[in-house]
């Protein structure tokens, strides 16, 4: 299969990343990947409600995942849905090990995640915006979180799937990346493939995390450097 714009297997799709795009949040960012364009909004840490969910020994992470009506060719539906549940519990877990939570007990941060246009990588446009976002908003962290899928088509291993890539793609493997520690915070899988195939593949996504992660540096050297 001919990947779309010419691009070759190992290559991501256009990369956009910005640092402080919403005035009102203590940080935010914006990602696109190609088509699929995602926006975080960051809050906090601040005095967390309700009551019931504070942690005696860290800031409590919360994060919020929507698509936006208007994100896809179908109208998509609001509110919470099986999909964005699990979108947002995945994104928790990937952000929480670059953080340093146990600095605010009792606390909580807020995440917001909306996806303004989407063509496949919805997650990863997320988790690589959060990241940036949590960066500007001051929060203290181990490293950025870079994230980014793979797959295999026609017998080739491919970087950073758009949707009509996805739809025939043997496996579908979203990966987030701390490229300092060299930790990986986020390994899922949708397909059958062989155990080599697998590590071939992470392989290929941490590569294509190290970019993106140099791209991330980058939005928040070029939004900070005029403070």
């Amino acid at each position: 299969m001919k990947r779309l714009n010419s691009r070759k297997p190992g290559e991501l799709r256009p990369v956009v990343v910005k640092a402080g795009v919403i005035e009102q949040a203590d940080g935010s960012a914006l990602v696109s990947l190609g088509r699929t364009t995602a926006i975080a909004a960051v809050y906090g840490p601040a005095i967390l409600h309700p009551r019931r969910l504070q942690l005696s020994d860290k800031t409590f992470l919360r994060t919020v995942y929507a698509m936006a009506p208007f994100s896809t060719t179908e109208r998509v539906r609001p509110g919470h849905s099986r999909r964005s549940t699990e979108i947002c519990m995945v994104t928790r877990h990937s952000l929480e090990p670059a953080l340093f939570l146990e600095e605010n007990p009792k606390a909580g941060i807020s995440v917001y995640i909306d996806i303004l246009q989407a063509d496949s990588g919805t997650r990863t446009a997320g988790i690589n915006a959060a990241s940036v976002a949590l960066a500007d908003a001051g929060i203290s962290m181990r490293d950025l979180v870079a994230s980014v899928a793979v797959g295999k088509v026609d017998g080739e291993y491919f970087l950073d799937l758009e949707g009509k890539e996805e739809d025939v793609t043997k496996c579908d493997i979203p990966v987030a990346y701390m490229p300092r520690s060299k930790k990986v915070t986020l390994l899922q899988m949708d397909g059958d493939i062989s155990a080599k195939e697998v590590k071939e593949l992470v392989n290929l996504a941490v590569k294509g995390c190290e970019i993106l992660y140099e791209k991330q540096k980058q939005a928040l050297k070029e939004r900070w450097s005029l403070k």
